[in-house]
């Protein structure tokens, strides 16, 4: 048969046996020194005693005078015996120098002789000594008594042994009783104080926390998601490798026992994390990152403070934007299919019409408009991603009805740009800005009577947008200019904070990302009135050594 395997004793459970053993072992020791002290005691005040006693009979002249009596044992027995009960010993002998007894407790033993030590006695000492005598074991002081410097008799005092052990035997049972109610009391105690631990612990032993710590501490390290414990007064409790990396805090950086307030984090992160409800997949931007945040209060009968998860949602947000671009340039080429389609009709009704000539004429005007901004755009910007982007944004904007131009001092020669800034930064940039500025061109483009309002400045005609890209020194300038309704003055420091936006809720991400890969690349972005009266961003990335070399040479 097979035994069931028990589960090890709690650590609790361990502590609460190792402290009653250590209570008991320290209440048993007490009582057994106190046992030992208790009787050496009882026995020294009992020899203080009878030795007083003795001492008191042998000096005492009505004693002297009885013996000089023919009968001494007349006025010597009442006197002992009155002695006796007033000091609670068990016997006071007076007896000759030859030992015959005058006085005894018990009247029938007078005229025997005493039995015990008389020879230290006899030679004028008080000595203490422990005999059996017809009491039993006794405890018992022999003095003499001197008349006139002659010893005429010896007086012995005594109390039996059953006697001081009885003594002690009443002390230790106060003793034990104080014992016992103060290892009830210490047990109890512990009891307490241990149900208080197993409850932190959760009833687990030593090695289960051990083993759960050390998870623990490989659980923090191994995860790639920044994980933020905060306590009950806001403060960093615990934070891992990620969450440091994630809130921009160096790996030496002293975090846990700061505040939140004093990381220093934008507003709205810092308001999630000292939320008191949960929050849910929140978008917040850092100066380099874009975070999805989780937080979620961890109650127990009290705040006892929150736990947050933070993604890094940078990339992710970078793929977003480009794959919107390319769904964006997919549904461009669709429509200029369509277009082409529509197009190719149109020639091909010519040509059976008879009239060749302006079918020539027709296909080669629209030939000749798309690749002249092809030509463009290639042959001022060489570097292969953001010549394709302009020339997709190109497509999109002509769908909306907007003019995408390349300004005339837009030069990038291929390999120009060193590996910063990184092609997807880039991208993010000019990407979002073109976004703006083809959308505020095209709800700007034209009035009530179809014409393009010139009250801010701006020139009448079809809505454009300027692209200005160049290298700069030791510079990148990327510049983007529209022929919108403009961005007030008063608003030009809001507009790169994430939910700005003029289209209502669930916009503003994209000119906060601007702003956010121009500063991860040590960058500038800066906002003013364009010549047609539009808003105009103006973008400046510093570049490598190397570029600036190649430039000056």
């Amino acid at each position: 048969m097979r035994l069931p395997r028990t589960r090890p004793r709690s650590l609790a459970g361990q502590l609460f046996a190792m402290q009653v053993v250590l209570i008991a072992a320290v209440v048993a020791g007490c009582a057994v020194f106190a046992y030992v002290s208790g009787s050496a005691q009882a026995e020294e005040t009992a020899t203080r005693q009878v030795r007083a006693a003795a001492v008191a009979v042998a000096d005492s002249p009505s004693v002297r005078e009885a013996i000089r009596t023919p009968d001494p044992s007349a006025a010597l027995q009442p006197y002992a015996e009155q002695v006796r009960e007033d000091t609670g010993i068990a016997f006071v002998t007076i007896m000759d120098t030859e030992r015959k007894r005058w006085t005894h407790p018990d009247a029938s033993l007078i005229g025997e002789s005493f039995l015990g030590h008389t020879e230290e006695a006899l030679r004028g000492e008080t000595f203490t000594e422990t005999y059996t005598g017809t009491l039993g074991p006794s405890i018992r002081v022999v003095t003499p008594i001197r008349d006139g410097g002659r010893i005429v008799g010896l007086v012995s005092a005594g109390i039996t042994v059953d006697r001081v052990s009885s003594q002690v035997r009443e002390q230790l049972g106060a003793l034990a009783l104080a014992a016992g109610g103060a290892l009830a009391a210490g047990g109890i105690g512990t009891y307490v104080i241990n149900a208080r631990l197993r409850r932190h612990t959760h009833g687990m032993n030593a090695a289960e926390l051990s083993r759960l710590h050390d998870y623990h501490q490989a659980t923090l390290h191994a995860v790639r998601e920044g994980l933020l414990m905060l306590d009950g007064r806001r403060r960093i409790a615990l934070i891992n490798d990620a969450g440091r990396e994630l809130l921009g805090l160096g790996p030496q950086a002293q975090a846990v026992g700061r505040t939140v307030d004093e990381l220093r984090l934008p507003a709205p992160l810092t308001g999630a994390l000292l939320a008191s409800e949960a929050r849910v997949d929140e978008l917040h931007l850092t100066a380099d990152r874009v975070l999805v945040v989780n937080t979620r209060p961890v109650v127990g009968g009290e705040r006892r403070g929150t736990v947050v998860t933070l993604r890094d949602h940078t990339e992710l947000q970078a793929l977003a934007g480009e794959l919107d671009s390319e769904r964006g340039f997919t549904q461009a080429l669709r429509s200029q299919a369509h277009e082409a389609a529509n197009r190719l009709h149109t020639v091909v009704s010519l040509i059976e019409l008879g009239r060749v000539a302006e079918a020539v004429d027709f296909a080669t005007a629209e030939l000749e408009l798309a690749q002249v901004l092809t030509d463009r755009v290639v042959g001022a910007v060489e570097e292969p991603v953001l010549a394709a982007l302009l020339l997709g944004k190109a497509a999109q904007a002509n769908e909306r009805g907007v003019e995408l131009e390349l300004a005339q001092d837009s030069l990038i020669d291929d390999g120009a740009l060193p590996d910063a800034p990184g092609r997807r930064d880039l991208v993010t940039i000019l990407g979002n800005l073109i976004d703006n500025a083809v959308e505020a061109a095209s709800e700007g483009a034209e009035d009530a009577d179809g014409k393009m309002p010139a009250q801010r400045g701006g020139a009448p005609g079809r809505a454009r947008v300027t692209v200005t890209a160049r290298v700069d020194g030791r510079e990148l300038l990327l510049r983007v200019a529209d022929t919108g309704a403009g961005i007030d003055p008063g608003a030009a420091d809001e507009v790169f904070r994430r939910g700005w936006s003029t289209h209502g809720a669930g916009r503003g991400l994209g000119l906060a990302l601007v702003r956010q890969a121009a500063h991860r690349n040590g960058g500038t972005v800066e906002l003013d009135t364009g010549p047609d009266g539009g808003a105009r961003f103006t973008v400046r990335l510093p570049l490598g050594d190397r570029t600036a070399k190649e430039v000056t040479a």
